[in-house]
């Protein structure tokens, strides 16, 4: 393996220091819990991982993975990581020459780019290594904490580095620009890197994710994916109807062929108006121009009709479309466009950029969509300005890993919008939005009480901001 003279001097450094490595690690126990729950929170165990600069393997055997790779320039590193974890793979190789094809799930690269002297290089040799479904995970500490850092080193409190740059989140963010990588989610975390009873667990829980105290988070970190490739898919548009009589044969009428083939599929809500009769009718009429079915959902409330169609669907592209056709179901043919050129992997419909007709929206609903999209526009890491918007797109693949992930929130979601977005957003799924125009209902009653289902979006809010920011 053959090195530049200043990336010879990292080498010669690491080897080094590399009997003390583990004596730094514990003496700053406190620091590395909180990396790696931050990390375990973006990384499922039993997973395909590659660690660059993966030192004595101390991260990547505590994510538990199913293929474990870890790679350094240091050999006297790599000796201790063979030695401690022999069920793990150590390899010494230069992060900007990769030479093996495996593709992995996840790339971490945890304070280490102040050692790499070609950031982009490194980052355009990742492009061999992934799927479409990888996602890479960046930490660097913050420029803010310079001094306070030298100090520490000066004091023997932290493990003495040599640095080759010292690069903004920015800076890092443009670097996987320019090789085609897109930025899912960044942040920071850590305002006390030593636990002090109490203090340190409020500030570095909850004070440190505050917008202005954020800045001054000690670690930075990146979330991004691979670059898209587009692909052409099947479609399964769902399509919740209670007491929507009115609306069934309308939606049939309209619905466009999306993808290379479309599934259409009703879910009747006990309605009283006749609905699951005209759904049988429009059905039997349409079935030989379309792929057209319904189901009768067993429980109540659009989450559950939405989880029974999900369950039932053969398409490769999951859609939601609403009954009282707000939503104009042309406008399908967007949100498909959106998710088959790879734009995002979950496509939320927004209400909130073009003008609407008169009473679409009453204004209360218009109030407090904007109140959720802020919040969770800060909650989820990216922006979401209309989070109740009925019409959600996503694979069936990434709904599959949603489902199994579950648990994390709980079943208290009546409406699928949430369970949806949350699972979304801790699956670290690129989110988008695609502008629509909300249109007036010309049949029916909405079925949303709006303060006692508001309360219950606050009480759901407050539950995603412990598991999703207080973490």
């Amino acid at each position: 393996m053959k090195l530049s003279a200043k990336m010879t001097s990292v080498k010669a450094y690491m080897d080094k220091i590399a009997p003390e490595r583990e004596k730094w690690i514990r003496r700053n126990r406190y620091y590395y819990q909180d990396l790696l729950k931050m990390l375990r929170y973006n990384i499922p165990e039993n997973r395909n991982i590659l660690e660059i600069g993966c030192g004595t393997g101390y991260i990547l055997n505590a994510l538990k993975p199913r293929l474990g790779v870890g790679i350094d320039i240091s050999p006297k590193m790599l000796e201790q990581a063979k030695k401690k974890y022999p069920h793990l793979k150590f390899i010494n190789m230069d992060a900007g020459r990769l030479t093996f094809k495996e593709k992995y799930d996840y790339i971490i690269i945890t304070d280490t780019l102040g050692y790499i002297e070609d950031i982009q290089q490194v980052f355009k040799e990742l492009k061999k290594i992934v799927h479409p479904d990888t996602r890479v995970i960046i930490t660097a500490h913050s420029f803010l904490w310079t001094p306070c850092l030298s100090l520490a080193e000066l004091l023997h409190l932290k493990m003495p580095v040599i640095r080759l740059n010292w690069l903004s989140t920015n800076d890092v963010a443009n670097l996987l620009h320019l090789e085609g990588f897109e930025i899912i989610k960044t942040g920071r975390r850590m305002l006390c890197p030593k636990y002090i009873p109490v203090v340190s667990g409020l500030m570095n829980k909850y004070l440190v994710h505050l917008p202005l105290l954020n800045r001054w988070g000690l670690t930075g970190y990146i979330i991004s994916r691979p670059p898209a490739i587009k692909k052409r898919y099947s479609v399964s548009v769902i399509i919740p109807a209670r007491n929507e009589k009115g609306n069934i044969e309308t939606a049939m009428r309209r619905m466009p062929r999306l993808g290379k083939h479309t599934e259409v599929i009703f879910v009747e809500g006990h309605s009283t108006d006749d609905t699951l009769e005209e759904i049988r009718r429009v059905c039997r009429k349409y079935k030989k121009q379309w792929d057209v079915k319904y189901l009768q959902q067993d429980g109540k409330g659009k989450g559950d009709a939405v989880r029974k169609g999900f369950q039932y669907a053969q398409g490769e592209i999951l859609m939601i479309l609403d009954a009282d056709l707000t939503v104009p179901p042309e406008d399908l043919v967007k949100f498909y466009q959106a998710m088959a050129a790879g734009k995002g992997e979950y496509i939320n419909g927004t209400r909130l950029v073009y003008p609407m007709e008169k009473q679409a929206m009453r204004l209360l609903n218009y109030l407090g969509n904007h109140f959720f999209s802020m919040l969770f526009s800060w909650l989820l890491g990216q922006r979401l300005k209309d989070t109740l918007c009925g019409t959600k797109v996503l694979s069936r693949k990434n709904y599959a890993r949603l489902t199994s992930n579950r648990a994390y929130f709980g079943e208290f979601d009546p409406f699928g919008d949430f369970d949806l977005i949350f699972g979304s957003a801790k699956l670290n799924l690129k989110i988008i939005e695609v502008p629509i125009r909300y249109q007036a209902r010309s049949y029916g009653h909405t079925n949303i009480s709006r303060f006692r289902h508001g309360w219950l979006l606050l009480k759901m809010s407050g539950v995603a901001m412990h598991k999703l920011k207080f973490i």
